[in-house]
């Protein structure tokens, strides 16, 4: 029952916890006084739960402490012991670093597929050939829907597989035009934009741009997509992308992802236009991903970083509809010649 008792204090964010709740936590487990009495007093003994001296003791004997403040470090012991001795067990391309920084949770939920996993290496070593998602999965694990349905990608992640899995992407393959003028270009330029209105509207200007490609992103679906897009255009050469979306908290946050991964960069000269005009009123359910709005900010000056932040905080937006077709088209030709 300590083991139980441990793990409850695992699940805790405050650094101290009071005699009370430990007793409510224990009398929830049906655990009578007497055991809990042995266990808090192994708990101390053992320095997972040192006394708060200021809170003094209780009046009932044994006199255990009012507040315990809770020592981490050595909560987790037999856990670090734990891994340690995994490491030794699972092959060695299953790197457990990340598990040390991880909720013990994390760690027993993924370990039967780390076994299995184990397995599969053991027998096979590293796939040698790519093949889809499902078809990997069930060679790994017996589960064809875990990498991409039931936290399989994140575990294969954690544990530094992912990219040597030679897993194939299952999305929808990405939509976009060529301009054929560029294709035996040096340097590749491509525009992604968010909506299929925006794309209508530029794509006659492709061919008057020096872009090679411009991409429609169908909203959060370009994230997934974006992964095929090396199979999918099979030129050589240095490869830049540009994002265009409406500037509100969903956009920023598809942005916010390619950037992360792609290194994907903010079409300013759209932006810029429409930070020009008028906002509407929307949007006010939206969510915006931890650290977007920062780092989509620090790609415009100072001085427009406040209306953003307001525009937003208002629950205003601008669509990328407020720019009409012709004003599109000459926005493009013109920043398309400005940054070669």
């Amino acid at each position: 029952m300590i083991e139980h008792l441990k793990k409850y204090l695992q699940t805790l964010k405050k650094k101290t916890i009071s005699i009370d709740e430990l007793q409510s936590f224990s009398a929830n487990a049906n655990i009578p006084y007497e055991q809990f009495v042995d266990m808090i007093q192994s708990l101390e003994k053992s320095h997972v739960i040192t006394m708060v001296k200021a809170h003094g003791r209780t009046s009932r004997p044994p006199f255990l402490a009012n507040t315990y403040r809770i020592q981490q470090a050595a909560l987790k012991e037999d856990y670090f012991v734990q891994l340690q001795q995994l490491r030794l067990e699972l092959h060695k391309q299953i790197r457990l670093d990340r598990y040390f920084r991880l909720n013990e949770k994390v760690m027993q939920q993924d370990l039967p597929y780390l076994r299995k996993i184990h397995q599969y290496l053991v027998n096979s070593g590293l796939p040698t050939y790519a093949v889809p998602a499902p078809e990997r999965s069930f060679e790994l694990v017996g589960d064809e829907k875990w990498i991409e349905e039931t936290g399989g990608a994140e575990c294969l992640k954690r544990v530094e597989l992912w990219d040597k899995m030679n897993i194939m992407p299952v999305g929808d393959p990405l939509m976009f035009a060529v301009n054929g003028v560029r294709i035996n270009e040096n340097h590749h330029i491509h525009l992604i934009v968010e909506n299929k209105t925006t794309y209508q509207g530029l794509l006659p200007a492709l061919k008057d741009s020096r872009f090679t490609t411009l991409i429609y992103g169908s909203g959060w679906k370009v994230d997934k997509g974006m992964e095929s897009f090396h199979e999918q255009l099979l030129v050589n050469g240095v490869h830049t992308f540009y994002y265009f979306g409406d500037l509100d908290r969903t956009g920023i946050s598809i942005w916010y992802k390619l950037h992360q991964a792609f290194d994907v960069l903010p079409a300013r000269a759209f932006y810029d236009k429409c930070l020009q005009c008028r906002p509407s009123l929307g949007k006010e359910t939206q969510t915006i991903l931890d650290g977007a709005l920062a780092s989509f900010l620090s790609f415009f000056p100072e001085n427009e970083h406040s209306n953003i932040i307001q525009m937003l905080k208002t629950n205003h937006y601008l669509p990328q509809e407020v720019l009409k077709t012709r004003e599109l088209q000459m926005i493009w030709r013109v920043w398309s010649d400005a940054i070669f």
